[in-house]
Order: structure tokens, then C-alpha cells, then sequence
């Protein structure tokens, strides 16, 4: 049996890659664009298992996706592929249009074939997994309820528009076509081989270069935190087990303002690789303008997912976050190779 992987070389889809190559022996045909996230030192790993096979290349090249298909005649499509960072799509949404719209609806066209070439019984069989984000419901208030699956779409950055409406697409590709789909909707995620653009992973990097940890607005844009490991285990249950057609919310019932977390992390670098002169990392927290639109806060529900196939995260932030944290303190060297120049040039850009 094999699974065709999209965007494996990103944070969430190596993680995925990780997780499911420990849950069986299953292999996974794996294609990722490359582009600055994408990292095959993420799947080094794997370079000599033969459970794992990495092709470069983009959603978009239907071609390539059907040829992929047919060659490897995959049970499943599991679709990471996405550009994923809100201040990046401000800066320059084009990308994001070409890759999480325009991308999955070649992706879809691709698949779509391919299924209906299936035999009735690897065809009934048969699943497209999208896994999407909870930033496509909008923003809530102090005392608004979680978002449920039923709460009307609302995005305000180029980005969570350009998701909502790649979940548009998944969900009119089964009603018009029948393609067997469901779709996941996630909290932010945090965990291993997280490139350093993200909060949690740019604090801990930039916390031991030494440098201001910035901080938008007041800090207090609250997110429901979810590690990784625990979102790939509830991906592998929703194609397991998720209702055709279905979106399931997964999160990690953590709910904490920026600036909480971001002082978490400084405690627990202070008690492990305290600085040299003494003082505290908190002392480095530098305030700096909000960005445009920026939404207080997410929270998700996961009660369906828990409710009707039986998963509920296994890590607190407090656990998550200290494996998070030494696993950056022991890979210094990729943190290292992500940082380049380019990098730099985007921190500076962005924060000044």
C-alpha cells in the first residue's frame, strides 16, 4: 500500500512523514516544491529507507502529479502542500494564490482522474486528505466560543483567504464529482524542524543569537497551541477513519497569548542554557509594530474529532514546549543551515 505526500519537506508534512513511517510500513511517495521551507534534511533520515521516496516537484504540474499517480497507484492523497505565513502573503500574496489555489485545484484535476480509473473497490477505498487551517474562520473575541466546524469561513489575510478557498475547491470536488474527500482544519502547530519564521521557533532561535525577540502590538493575540506529533496522529485517524466528506478541527485545547508563550520559552531556556551574563532572556523582548489585520485571536473545538473518532492530543504546551525547545538546543546545526542570508534579510525586513 503506499500514500502520496504533498509539501513532505515542510514542518508539518516532515513531521507527518516521521509519524507515519513509525505507525507501519506503509510507503510513502513523497513530492515537495522545495522552496525555502522545504528541507530534505528534514527527511535525511530516511534517505536509505525504501518506504520513502522523494520527488521534487509542484502541486500545480499536473502532469507530474499523474504520472506519480499512475506509477505509484496510491490508496490516498495527503495535500501539506501550501504557502503558509501570513506576514510573507502581506508582503507578496501572488505566490500564495499560485500555490494554495491554483495548486490545488491542478492537484484536485490530477486526482480526480486518477480515481476514476480505479477498480470499484480501490476506488471506494480511496481518500484525498486536505489538511487546512483554522485561520480560514477569521477572528474571535474575548468570549467567543471555539470555532466548530460549522462557523462560517471569514479570512482577512492573503494567506487564510488563499486556504479558505483551496477548501472550497476540496469541498466542490466532492459534491459535483463525488471525490472521496476530507479536510482538516488545524490550530497553530509547533514542534521540530519549524522554520524559524513562526513565533515559537524564531524566539528560540533568536534568544540564543543574542537578538530582540519581537513581539507584534501588546502581545496579547491569543492562539490555541498544538504540537505537531499530535496533529500527524490525528491526521493518520482522519484518513483512517474520518467520514467522507467531513471536515474535523484538530487542536490542542491551549489557548495562550504571544507574549505568554514567548516568556515561557525564556524560562525554560534560562533554566537550561542560561546567558552568560546572568540576566534573563525575557530581557531581549522587544516590542515592535502589529502587522496589518493581524487577528486576536483562534481557538479551536476538537469535541467532533475526540467524539467520533476517538483522538485527543496527548501533549500539554507546558510537555510540548520543553521537547520543542531541546530538540532546537540539540540541532543547532540545521537550525544553522536554515538561517541564511536570505533569512536575515527577511527578519530585517520584517521587524526592522
Amino acid at each position: 500500500m503506499t500514500l502520496l505526500v504533498t509539501g513532505c519537506a515542510g514542518f508539518i508534512g516532515s513531521n507527518f512523514v516521521h509519524t507515519a513511517l513509525a505507525a507501519s510500513d506503509e510507503t510513502l511517495v513523497n513530492l515537495d516544491k522545495l522552496t525555502y521551507a522545504g528541507n530534505l534534511a528534514n527527511l535525511a533520515s530516511f534517505q536509505q529507507d525504501p518506504r520513502h521516496v522523494f520527488v521534487q516537484g509542484d502541486i500545480g504540474d499536473r502532469a507530474l502529479v499523474e504520472r506519480l499517480l499512475s506509477e505509484h497507484q496510491p490508496r490516498a492523497v495527503l495535500n501539506f502542500a501550501a504557502e503558509s505565513h501570513v506576514d510573507r502573503s502581506i508582503h507578496g500574496p501572488g505566490d500564495f494564490i499560485q500555490t494554495n489555489v491554483v495548486g490545488t485545484f491542478q492537484l484536485l484535476e490530477a486526482v480526480r482522474g486518477y480515481w476514476q480509473t480505479l477498480a470499484p473497490v480501490p476506488r471506494e477505498a480511496f481518500r484525498f486528505v486536505h489538511v487546512s487551517t483554522d485561520e480560514v474562520y477569521g477572528t474571535l473575541g474575548p468570549t467567543d466560543p471555539p470555532f466548530a466546524e460549522t462557523k462560517a469561513y471569514e479570512p482577512n489575510s492573503p494567506y487564510s483567504a488563499s486556504k479558505a478557498a483551496s477548501d472550497h475547491l476540496v469541498r466542490a470536488w466532492h459534491h459535483t464529482y463525488g471525490l472521496p474527500v476530507l479536510t482538516t482544519n488545524c490550530s497553530n502547530n509547533y514542534g521540530p524542524y519549524h522554520f524559524p519564521e513562526k513565533l515559537i521557533p524564531l524566539v528560540i532561535h533568536h534568544a540564543l543569537a543574542g537578538k530582540p525577540l519581537p513581539i507584534y502590538g501588546d502581545g496579547q493575540q491569543v492562539r490555541d497551541w498544538l504540537y505537531v506529533v499530535d496533529h500527524c496522529r490525528a491526521i493518520l485517524r482522519v484518513l483512517e477513519a474520518g467520514r467522507v466528506g467531513e471536515t474535523y478541527n484538530i487542536g490542542g485545547w491551549n489557548e495562550k497569548p504571544n507574549l505568554e508563550v514567548v516568556n515561557t520559552i525564556c524560562q525554560r531556556l534560562d533554566a537550561v542554557r542560561p546567558r552568560a551574563d546572568g540576566q534573563s532572556y525575557t530581557s531581549q523582548i522587544t516590542f515592535v509594530k502589529d502587522r496589518p489585520g493581524h487577528d486576536r485571536r483562534y481557538a479551536i473545538d476538537a469535541r467532533k474529532i475526540e467524539r467520533e473518532l476517538g483522538w485527543k492530543p496527548l501533549e500539554t504546551f507546558e510537555s510540548g514546549i520543553t521537547k520543542t525547545i531541546d530538540w532546537y538546543l540539540a540541532h543547532a546545526q540545521w537550525v544553522e543551515d536554515v538561517t541564511s542570508g536570505h533569512y536575515r534579510q527577511w527578519v530585517a525586513t520584517q521587524y526592522g
